[in-house]
């Protein structure tokens, strides 16, 4: 329970201050001054029980505290008041006197009081972490799981999820499906052969995973064995939890199937559906594209082999083919079609939605959409998996979101990613992390303009240089990104209203809505980066630009017959579209505007905030010898002191200011060198990526060319692609020499790789000119012996005639008795 501190005190002026006890032996006066002069006293009454209090040994001493930081104020001191219990028990501030004295306006304010070192924390939303309320949220969310739900009778979605135990369970049956009228076709391009790929061989571990999967299917009908000439190769790959995943290969099939045209539900479509909703429910299919039937004439394009020598043939629609998602999703859209007022559909996922309506509330309504979205899964057999449905929710996760009845918000964990990436050593890391940003660019309100410093050094002519501005942009974003506000979903009956704005470098708008409280509401922020022909127009036509930009952005919520109103802090263009006198620009998107009903109305910059703010990670490298182990690292980093050129480097970089004995020609180069994290880096070209610099250490070396050679992963690549793979990360003096060397050698490429050079063609013998000029012998043995002990017979043949002479010989004869 938090403290009250209720006594006669009174405040002079003071605000924003808050009370908080600390252990201390120190009573007086109590009376204090806060660092802005605020002047506090008490009664005799608090007077009273501070003195009684006194004599107890460790007595807490209030402490003034700042109600916005939860901090201590400085310079101010208070002096021992009593609990909020004994505050109550004494007979002359009873609750009853308490609250007359509260109507009366004897108490000027009342403050929370804690403990130093209580877990009790300020319960204000100005000091709120946010992390709290993401766990706040997060319970709510775990709470609303179908398995947590049916432990609770008396939870209003217990009866259904029972009713419907067969639907959503957490071991649906695996079965055959009926057919449903879509089945999975695969149309190959013309010309096409057999599609096949040899079965390559796995570890005992993953060969049983793999048969035991096949068993089960088998079993329950979804597969048989086959016949076919066209085959695809079966392998694992280690899931999270540990547990293996089974992989089809269809890379040949899927490169020679024709693409299917089927369109994919766009998200933000989607998200738009479900506005003014407030209750919501997630179902997660389980092996849904196991729930389709494959075309008959098709099956035998889907056999797949095993490592223990089976070809299987799927009867259902595997996991792996390429036009798989788009024939899973015209499923799933056609079942549920009929409900599409209430049930969103995206692949696998499937969301129910519900609003007060029809004399009914919202959670009522919710219980008879979830009936006939479960019933349609029922009718047509369709599982959901219980420990990953979400039932009668505020909010719930959506396409990388989370969407709600307040609206939509960023994924906080994609949001901590962002945040807890390291810094970018290289052109490809900064693309890969602005890559990541860029999904969550409608959040923030000056995305194009901040990050344009990062962008810039991804042109292709430029040098990387990661300088104190793009650090501070970078910590910028993540800032931003970290404090986005929650999206409101766009209701269609209520008026839009639009915000832009130019900068020198980028243009931005954002899409604005009143809600049902008077609120105006943050639908989405819209900003690019300008062209460089763009840069050189004059104010006028980038706010003109701008103004068009937000048009064609928000163009499915703004064309219509409903009028809406443009704000601008550029007075000009209120005029813009009606002025006799039309600029070249203006006249050319003329009848662009003219589709859409509105009014411009100026609003100044100090004004617009909104709309003049809108003009305002490489260690988890996945690709290319992802593989390689951390130790190798570690290795290369002991190994540069005793490499003696290297070590000059290293230490000449890591400290700028000492005197370091370098070459005439590392000097030159010095700016090419850079050091992070212990590993020496160096940049071949101007615009290339920065590799690892290797020791000159012939064991290193070489382990590092086995890793990109060797190992199961890399497959024994030839000379070219060996050494891609090596330069993509690391570098050392004639490395090109070190990867032909070590490809020529090996052990495995020589046995298996066919030779590099063509064998000579057969040729036959010329004809001889003359009898016996041109002979074929040959020895026969193994005969038996005459009266002189001779076993064989030498067999001599004229070429040309044809003619046979035969010579009795013995075994042991030698080549000079033969001639």
């Amino acid at each position: 329970m938090q403290d009250v501190v209720a006594g006669s005190a009174h405040v002079e002026k003071g605000a924003g201050v808050v009370a908080r006890a600390t252990t201390s032996g120190r009573a007086g006066a109590p009376t204090f001054k806060d660092s802005k002069g605020d002047k506090v006293t008490s009664t005799p009454k608090a007077q009273a029980s501070s003195r009684d209090a006194d004599s107890a040994v460790g007595v807490k001493v209030p402490q003034v505290v700042d109600v916005f930081t939860g901090e201590p104020k400085v310079g101010g001191v208070l002096t021992p008041l009593p609990t909020v219990a004994e505050l109550l028990e004494l007979e002359e501030l009873s609750y009853v006197e308490f609250m007359d004295s509260l109507k009366a306006g004897e108490l000027a304010e009342v403050v929370l009081l804690r403990p130093e070192g209580s877990s009790l924390e300020l319960n204000s939303s100005s000091v709120m972490d946010p992390e709290v309320l993401e766990d706040e949220r997060t319970s709510k969310r775990q709470t609303r799981y179908g398995a947590a739900i049916l432990k609770d009778p008396l939870d209003p979605y217990y009866a259904l999820l029972k009713e419907f135990s067969d639907v959503v369970s957490d071991d649906p049956p695996s079965v055959l499906p009926p057919d449903r009228g879509v089945r999975h076709e695969i149309d190959l391009v013309p010309g096409t052969k057999y599609c096949t790929t040899r079965q390559w061989p796995l570890p005992k571990e993953q060969v049983d995973v793999i048969d035991a999967f096949f068993a089960a299917k088998h079993a329950a009908g979804m597969v048989r064995e086959s016949k076919s000439p066209h085959s695809s190769p079966t392998f694992c790959v280690r899931k999270p939890n540990g547990k293996w995943r089974m992989v089809l290969a269809f890379n040949k099939l899927n490169a020679a199937t024709i693409p299917a045209s089927t369109p994919i539900p766009r998200k933000d479509v989607l998200q738009n559906n479900m506005a003014g909703c407030t209750v919501f429910s997630a179902l997660d299919m389980v092996d849904g594209y196991y729930q389709l039937l494959m075309r008959e004439s098709d099956i035998p394009l889907t056999a797949v082999s095993t490592p223990s020598g089976m070809l299987w043939e799927w009867l259902v629609m595997p996991q792996g083919l390429s036009n798989a998602p788009a024939t899973f999703n015209r499923l799933v859209t056609q079942l549920f079609r009929p409900m599409r007022q209430f049930v969103q559909t995206y692949f696998d996922d499937i969301s129910v939605l519900s609003r007060a309506s029809e004399g009914k509330t919202a959670v009522e309504a919710h219980l008879d959409h979830l009936r006939e979205a479960l019933l349609c899964m029922r009718k047509n057999r369709l599982y959901a998996n219980i420990n990953k449905c979400i039932f009668g929710a505020e909010e719930i996760p959506f396409l990388g979101c989370f969407l709600g009845k307040d609206g939509v918000r960023a994924d906080p964990e994609k949001v901590c990613a962002i945040a807890q990436w390291p810094v970018p050593v290289s052109q490809k890391d900064l693309r890969k992390w602005l890559g990541l940003a860029n999904y969550l660019h409608k959040y923030s309100a000056n995305y194009a303009e901040m990050a344009r410093p990062l962008s810039n050094l991804l042109k292709k002519d430029a040098v990387w240089s990661w300088t104190s501005e793009a650090q501070q942009t970078f910590e910028a974003i993540k800032s931003s990104l970290q404090s986005a506000p929650i999206l409101a979903l766009p209701d269609e009956e209520r008026p839009f209203s639009v915000v832009c704005d130019a900068f020198d470098f980028a243009i931005g708008c954002a899409l604005l809505q009143v809600d049902a409280e008077g609120r105006e509401r943050v639908v989405s922020f819209q900003s690019r980066q300008l062209k460089a022909a763009e840069m050189n127009c004059p104010v006028h036509d980038k706010e003109l630009l701008a103004m068009k930009y937000a048009l064609v952005k928000f163009r499915v919520h703004l064309l219509g017959q409903k009028p809406f109103v443009i704000y601008t802090d550029h007075a000009s263009l209120r005029t813009a579209t009606s002025s006799p006198h039309l600029s070249q620009r203006m006249a050319l998107w003329f009848f662009f505007f003219a589709e859409y009903n509105f009014t411009v109305e100026y609003k100044p910059g100090k004004q617009n905030v909104l709309a003049d703010a809108l003009s305002r990670r490489p260690d988890y490298e996945l690709a290319h010898l992802a593989y390689l182990e951390s130790p190798l690292y570690e290795l290369i980093r002991e190994a540069y002191a005793d490499d003696d050129d290297l070590a000059g480097l290293v230490e000449a970089l890591s400290a700028p200011n000492k005197a370091v004995e370098l070459t005439a020609r590392q000097r030159s180069r010095l700016h090419r060198y850079s050091v992070v994290e212990g590993l020496l880096y160096y940049q071949v070209e101007g615009g290339d990526e920065p590799r690892i610099v290797v020791p000159n250490d012939e064991d290193l070396r070489h382990r590092v060319l086995y890793e990109a050679h060797d190992t199961p992963l890399s497959g024994h690549l030839g000379r070219e692609k060996t050494y891609t793979s090596v330069a993509r990360n690391f570098w050392w003096p004639h490395m090109y020499k070190w990867v032909r060397k070590y490809v020529q050698t090996c052990e495995t490429c020589q046995r298996v790789k066919p030779a590099p050079s063509a064998s000579a063609p057969l040729m036959s013998l010329p004809v001889p000119a003359d009898c016996w000029r041109s002979v074929s012998m040959d020895f026969i043995f193994e005969l038996p012996a005459d009266a002189r002990g001779h076993t064989g017979i030498l067999v001599v043949v004229c070429r040309l005639s044809k003619m046979v002479r035969l010579a009795v010989v013995r075994k042991s004869v030698t080549a000079p008795q033969a001639a």
